[in-house]
């Protein structure tokens, strides 16, 4: 009550909602209408129906479309609404003279129920393309209301949690995850044009290799033993090489037990690629003529409009630079000629915080990653990374302390890592070896359980091919080409932390 002893105004609540909705679904049963309707025929989409009117007002165009109202206004016995599919949206008018009874069956609608309509269309005298409904359908009703302005939430989370929600009323949330879903039919189409061939590997792997990360762990009852989903696809298509299989790609999902970011989601898409008799030259042109073609078809553009103004220019040729020259530029001249204390002092001095048990190459990683990879904002392959930091990959042959391989780095973070393959049995074996040493010194040991996949080693033994193999990050790619600022914008449901665990 107010200060006058009259009620005062109360917002309903989602609860009072929903009961004046079960309502109206008790009236329209009664009136012999199912408010929750069946298959819907012969339904043309909006984007075609707009296409179909040519101005010719004494044509009679009769069309049938199906969708959300997203708009209601009653203007006596007349009503406009609004009515939105995937292609796009579309006023309607209904006219109780047209309608008789049904007219008032209608007027019972709420702003995002789903219905479907029948009837003819006509401009109004404001020049709007509208549909006089004939007959109308009722397919489904909302018992929620939708947010009248989804932008203004101030739980920006919640647009990802009810991601449902956001696709409703949020057209460029939609237009970025159906651009997503063209990027990747391009990327698919260019690589089978180029002679790839698709295929699929386990998902659940007995050992997490071809890739340095924490796996998350499961067990497989009918075998009784511990199982891994795969952390990245690389050893079981390097074994399709030595059957024969020259030229493959896959489109896969990778899982890594990891941190949560603008820029990492424990799920992703990763794309990898290897061909037989190639090196990371071979991938590198690859790579390159794949994004400026995606890129393309997809914006119709070599430039890329960041949100701050920033303009990424895909322009081919890419600048190519060694890592050793990058680190050198921002560390100092010698920094590979100081001993550890003093390239540790200097990192420091930087800004950069320190694992005290990080390895020496660890520290002139850190420099890297931190203070030079963010500025790499055109396409830059940064090529001859340490032999340390990728076991799998071919050392080069004029310093074996680096290894055959590149990074190509886009708007300040990696999208695409290429190697020459290492195919020495032998040698491969040592890496692993190293690398378990690595992870047990680190306290890391229980990443990989101090195994070495014997599998693979055995098929390497049969004889692998050299070859040149890629991974390309999906999501990365499609933030990069839709211009979104996080990765939860290009994953149509992204994890997102318990609300309890906020």
């Amino acid at each position: 009550m107010d200060d006058n002893g009259t009620q005062a105004n109360v917002p309903e609540t989602q609860d009072d909602i929903f009961q004046k909705c079960l309502k109206k679904v008790e009236e329209w049963r009664s009136a012999g209408i199912e408010p929750y309707g069946s298959r819907y025929d012969n339904v043309d989409y909006i984007a075609d129906v707009r296409g179909a009117y040519k101005g010719d007002a004494s044509e009679v165009i009769k069309k049938r479309i199906a969708g959300r109202v997203m708009a209601f206004r009653v203007m006596g016995k007349s009503i406009f609404a609004d009515i939105k599919d995937s292609t796009g949206r579309l006023q309607i008018y209904v006219n109780k003279n047209t309608l008789g009874d049904n007219f008032d069956h209608f007027s019972r609608i709420d702003i995002g129920d789903i219905v479907g309509a029948d009837g003819e269309l006509f401009i109004t005298k404001t020049g709007e393309l509208t549909l006089k409904v004939h007959d109308f359908k009722m397919l489904s009703k909302a018992m929620k209301t939708l947010p009248e302005k989804w932008h203004g939430l101030t739980d920006v989370e919640m647009r990802y949690r009810q991601r449902y929600v956001d696709l409703i009323v949020n057209d460029d949330a939609r237009d970025v995850l159906r651009k997503r879903a063209l990027v990747v039919r391009e990327v698919r189409k260019h690589l089978e044009e180029q002679g790839y061939l698709e295929v699929e590997t386990p998902m659940i792997q007995p050992l997490a290799g071809g890739a340095a990360a924490r796996p998350f762990k499961t067990f497989y009852e009918a075998l009784n033993c511990s199982m891994y989903m795969r952390i990245a696809p690389e050893l079981y298509l390097k074994r399709l090489l030595v059957g024969g299989f020259e030229k493959v790609f896959e489109l896969n999902r990778n899982f890594r037990n990891e941190g949560l970011s603008r820029r990492h989601n424990p799920e992703f898409t990763m794309l990898e690629i290897y061909q037989a008799y190639g090196d990371c030259r071979t991938m590198m042109a690859l790579v390159e003529g794949l994004i400026t073609s995606v890129a393309n078809k997809i914006n119709g553009s070599m430039q890329i409009k960041k949100s701050d103004g920033t303009i990424i220019d895909l322009t081919p040729p890419w600048t190519i630079a060694t890592y050793s020259d990058l680190v050198k530029s921002k560390g100092g001249p010698d920094w590979f000629d100081v001993d550890t204390q003093e390239r540790r002092k200097r990192a420091e001095k930087m800004g950069l915080r320190l694992d005290p048990k990080a390895a020496d190459f660890e520290v002139t990683n850190e420099v890297y990653e931190k203070l030079i990879e963010p500025t790499l904002i055109n396409p830059t392959f940064v090529t001859r990374l340490p032999a340390d930091l990728i076991p799998l990959a071919k050392r080069c042959d004029d310093n074996p302390n680096y290894v055959d391989v590149f990074e190509l780095e886009i708007n300040g973070q990696e999208i695409a890592p290429g190697y020459s393959e290492l195919n020495d049995p032998v040698e491969q074996r040592k890496r692993f070896m190293k690398q378990l040493e690595g992870n047990s010194a680190s306290g890391d040991y229980e990443l990989c359980e101090g195994k070495v996949d014997e599998d693979f080693l055995n098929a390497l033994e049969y004889g692998m091919p050299p070859a040149g193999g890629m991974g390309v990050g999906i999501d990365r790619l499609a933030m990069l080409l839709t211009g979104a600022d996080s990765i939860r914008d290009v994953i149509l449901f992204p994890h997102m932390r318990p609300k309890s665990n906020k």
